[in-house]
């Protein structure tokens, strides 16, 4: 077929991400290191599937490597994804969001940067990429709307060091 690009790979970029979201209602968030594109800006954990990797796969991989916790990528439910040009980028990027509720281990920010803990609120107004700030957009409204969400309030405790949100 005249004008069809079937050897395209590489051209885009696919990556993947993680709203992890602990049995209080708080999201984990990732502070860009200094050095790094974006430095210093909070984002969902995550990274880029490599090639022959499903992306839950690759999730699974980045979130152990990126913050030390280990899940099963059936429990990875789909959240949103967003896309930037080229022009935008650099380069074109796709980001799939996965929402997880149950995982083994204690975050840590393992390449650098630092880690939180922010109420759906508090994450719409933390400074973001711009791919992370439309897949917020996309996933906080979701959050709010269900009714057995525990919306938490700035009196509730802190987040204890042995996350509820899993065995």
């Amino acid at each position: 077929m005249v004008g069809k690009k079937t050897d395209a790979a590489g051209e885009w970029m696919l990556v993947v991400a993680a709203a992890l979201q602990c049995a209080n209602g708080r999201w984990l968030m990732h502070r860009r290191p200094e050095g790094k594109h974006h430095a210093g800006l909070w984002e969902f954990p995550g990274g880029k599937v490599e090639p022959f990797e499903l992306p839950s796969q690759a999730l699974a991989r980045e979130l152990t490597e990126e913050v030390g916790v280990r899940c099963d990528g059936s429990q990875l439910e789909p959240a949103g994804f967003a896309e930037a040009h080229a022009s935008e980028a650099g380069r074109e990027i796709v980001i799939l969001l996965y929402s997880l509720t149950m995982w083994d281990g204690e975050p840590a920010a393992l390449e650098g940067g630092t880690i939180a803990w922010f109420t759906p609120a508090e994450v719409l107004t933390l400074a973001k990429p711009p791919l992370d700030a439309i897949l917020a957009a996309q996933v906080v409204p979701k959050t709010l709307k269900r009714p057995e969400a525990h919306l938490p309030s700035p009196t509730d405790p802190p987040m204890s060091s042995a996350l509820s949100a899993h065995p």
